[in-house]
């Protein structure tokens, strides 16, 4: 051993010792989901299969509104009420769900809760983002201010559903 030989600080030492000096991330295919445990977050809060006949197409996704109404975005034209009916078992309206063929008249069904807002008087466009310090419509800045989103988190996004009713997310900064 050297004389010399530079030793760790004392702060160096404490600072890893306690845990708040970053290592170096593990790389490999042990950090992946399903190989190390870690879980995958949670995108549906209900998934239900049910026979459903009479529904054209394989796929569809519809949004439930606070009134119990279906707004189909894509499927055919027949009535997905027995689709909603199934995912109303376990989740209330609103939610927004995605159905998929799986065998003959068997669906399954997935569906996550969404907040739904009317906006009196809303601005042109069919986006909304608001943060502390703007207002975008559609991307691009607009001037004045929509109060029934106001107050609700950093980053307030809003998607025209129909109409005046909007799907809201809100997100910290």
């Amino acid at each position: 051993m050297s004389l010399f030989r530079r030793k760790e600080s004392l702060h160096e030492r404490l600072a890893r010792e306690g845990g708040l000096v970053e290592r170096e991330p593990r790389t490999g295919p042990w950090r992946e989901v399903g190989i190390h445990g870690m879980q995958r977050p949670r995108e549906w809060d209900a998934t239900e299969t049910v026979e459903a006949p009479g529904i054209d197409g394989d796929a569809a996704t519809f949004v439930a509104l606070p009134d119990g109404s279906l707004l189909v975005e894509e499927g055919g034209d027949a009535s997905l009420q027995p689709l909603a009916d199934a995912i109303e078992q376990q989740l209330p309206p609103p939610y927004r769900a995605r159905a998929a063929r799986q065998d003959g008249d068997l669906w399954a069904v997935q569906a996550r809760r969404i907040d739904v807002v009317r906006l009196r008087n809303p601005p042109e466009g069919d986006a909304i983002e608001l943060t502390r310090d703007a207002l975008l419509v559609d991307g691009e800045r607009a001037f004045g201010s929509v109060p029934e989103l106001e107050g609700r988190g950093d980053v307030v996004r809003a998607e025209r559903l129909d109409g005046d009713l909007w799907e809201v997310t809100t997100s910290a900064l």
